[in-house]
């Protein structure tokens, strides 16, 4: 079952970092790789992939959260901002229904890491 509770969700969501660095590209037409995922925008489709299948873009570290969170939660993604932006850390974020998705600068994926499993010990 999905979890509401801020503190139970700040508690439980034992973020993961991925090995492999991922990048976001715009790209027409059908895909020759599953991608992690899509967004259609006026502009074109943002793909989020391996980088390795891209072959090109900016590397961005993908972090998970394990924790099971409801899509209605109210205050996890204003947590995890706050305390990164506070490390100058950017975060781009990506919301299924089961987990949350966070891509943050490949050279500060560790700093970030640190940052999210520090708000687990609040």
């Amino acid at each position: 079952m999905a979890e509401m509770d801020l503190a139970v969700l700040l508690r439980t969501m034992e973020p993961v970092l991925f090995p492999e660095p991922y990048g976001f590209v715009v790209m027409a037409g059908a895909l020759p790789f599953q991608p992690f995922a899509t967004v259609a925008e006026a502009e074109g489709m943002t793909v989020v992939a391996p980088l390795a299948v891209l072959g090109e873009g900016e590397p961005w570290a993908r972090i998970s959260l394990t924790v099971h969170s409801d899509l209605a939660a109210v205050g996890l993604t204003a947590a995890f901002a706050t305390a990164l932006g506070r490390e100058g850390i950017s975060c781009n974020v990506i919301a299924g229904v089961h987990h949350d998705h966070l891509f943050v600068q490949w050279d500060r994926r560790f700093d970030a890491l640190a940052t999210l499993e520090g708000l687990s010990h609040v």
